[in-house]
């Protein structure tokens, strides 16, 4: 920690090179911080979008509300971008913004502790090097260790499995016969862009999915021409009312599953089904038994199509077991396949493990999450000093728009910095009561939520209780414009 024009100059650790490690990085440069480096475990930046490859993968938010507010994209392609657009962009922004330098690409963090003394972290690297810094900036995200399934005779199939998100570029699709393992955006985005590809198509729902309808369209050569010499075309698109009352009906109806937005969304749901999937078996098959959104609700404008395309079946049944074959189910059924796509998520109460993070005495983050990962307002933790998370736990992950969630927790965690920077404090933390009392408060009404409703999701932590943000957009608005002093240690 050094002196600059007044301000103690403090050096930042950034753990991940995501949409959020990347953001943090240019957040720092632009206001004149240069001491920090970002440690990133794969070998190039992306986080979840680097990570998956497979065919048909979109972004569930519009392309232009999925950008960062200082970096405008005049030349997406389409309403929903791709997944490939989407890593372009973000490579593109870092390069333009000078990120690049920064990152410590194959550097995956392997511990995080706090030296009560120095008041300092140390980062420990998995190549044996460390790395001192006076905060740390957990960029880390959600959905980035797949889950895999447990299936029986997995380890005998003959054809080519993987999990979506290692796909495997030498498996065969066209003219095979694939079966895909998973109904969430991933399942669904595989069968869409499969169901032309494959000779047989199996889609294996344990619980079949709401599908809430949506338009997807291309934008025209002129149309981002347009965009490029006037910003202002692309702001109103970003503040399209229609848009944004769709994203206010959701976040607020799903904080009470008794609500009549909740009811709306699942009425356009359910006409979607009854209208648009003629076989009355198939419609039936493709019929949830729990409220819209429980599990995360799914956009597409194409399921539906795809799914009755001769050659695409949907299988509801149980799984015994993997055969070298295919997948025998429980009813003696065999399904013959080539190719098995695992879309079975991601663990999702990881973050930043499996990395080893030891707070102020001595203090474990394995046992202080020891019930369910946790934070105070989802970004910080008692008795782990200058140490942030963007989405971190209990943020409104699938709620609302991913990067606007970490542009304003970023400015709250500014907000929290600035009596470090003057000095006035070395280090700071939410008060226990404090957390305690806010944890209490966000439990009771994560239990109200329509996550709380009766399915099971990975929303739910071990206990039973949803992980997210259970309040609406405003209330998460409210928070991050400015945080409450009284809630935490400001300690010299």
């Amino acid at each position: 920690m050094t002196e600059n024009n007044g301000q103690r100059r403090l050096r930042y650790a950034i753990i991940g090179a995501g949409m959020s490690g990347v953001m943090a990085a240019i957040k720092l440069l632009q206001r004149g911080d240069a001491d920090f480096q970002v440690f990133e475990k794969g070998a190039e930046l992306g986080g979840t979008w680097r990570d998956n490859r497979y065919p048909g993968l979109t972004c569930d938010t519009p392309s232009h509300a999925y950008s960062y507010s200082f970096a405008l994209n005049p030349d997406w392609s389409q309403y929903y971008a791709t997944g490939a657009e989407i890593h372009a962009y973000f490579k593109g922004v870092a390069e333009r913004f000078g990120v690049m330098p920064y990152i410590r690409f194959n550097s995956e963090v392997t511990s995080c502790t706090f030296d009560d003394a120095k008041k300092t972290w140390t980062l420990g690297i998995v190549d044996g090097s460390a790395y001192e810094a006076d905060v740390v900036i957990v960029a880390t995200g959600v959905l980035h260790h797949p889950k895999m399934p447990d299936l029986p005779g997995l380890e005998t199939f003959k054809g080519k499995a993987f999990h979506s998100a290692r796909w495997d570029d030498s498996a065969v699709l066209d003219g095979a016969r694939v079966g895909v393992i998973g109904c969430g955006s991933t399942g669904i985005q595989i069968v869409n862009a499969l169901s032309t590809r494959a000779s047989k198509l199996v889609h294996f729902q344990r619980s079949p999915q709401w599908i809430m309808p949506v338009v997807q369209f291309e934008y025209t050569p002129e149309q981002r021409a347009a965009f490029a010499a006037d910003p202002s075309l692309i702001e109103a698109i970003r503040n399209d009312p229609q848009y944004w009352e769709a994203v206010y009906r959701f976040t607020e109806g799903v904080t009470d599953f008794t609500s009549p937005q909740i009811k709306e969304i699942e009425e356009l749901c359910r006409q979607n089904l009854e209208q648009n999937v003629r076989d009355p078996e198939l419609r039936e098959k493709l019929r949830p038994d729990y409220h819209a959104a429980c599990k995360r609700l799914i956009y597409s404008w194409e399921y539906y199509d795809c799914v009755q395309r001769p050659g695409v079946s949907v299988e509801v049944g149980q799984i015994d077991r993997v055969v070298p074959e295919g997948v025998l189910m429980k009813d003696g059924t065999l399904h013959e396949l080539d190719v098995l796509v695992l879309a079975t998520g991601f663990r999702a109460d990881s973050f930043i493990r499996p990395a080893v993070v030891t707070g102020r005495e001595g203090r474990s983050l394995d046992e202080f999450w020891a019930t369910r990962p946790t934070a105070h307002y989802a970004i910080a933790m008692p008795d782990f000093p200058n140490f942030f998370m963007l989405n971190g736990p209990g943020a409104p992950v699938g709620n609302f728009p991913l990067i606007d969630i970490a542009e304003r927790q970023w400015e709250y965690i500014e907000q929290l910095l600035e009596p470090v920077r003057r000095g006035e404090a070395r280090t700071v933390e939410p008060l226990e009561p404090a957390y305690q009392a806010y944890e209490a408060r966000r439990i009771a009404a994560a239990k109200k939520t329509i996550f709380g409703s009766g399915c099971t999701s990975w929303y739910l932590d071990k206990t039973g209780i949803p992980a997210t943000w259970p309040w609406g957009y405003h209330d998460f608005a409210n928070a991050m414009a400015k945080p409450v002093a009284e809630e935490f240690a400001f300690a010299a």
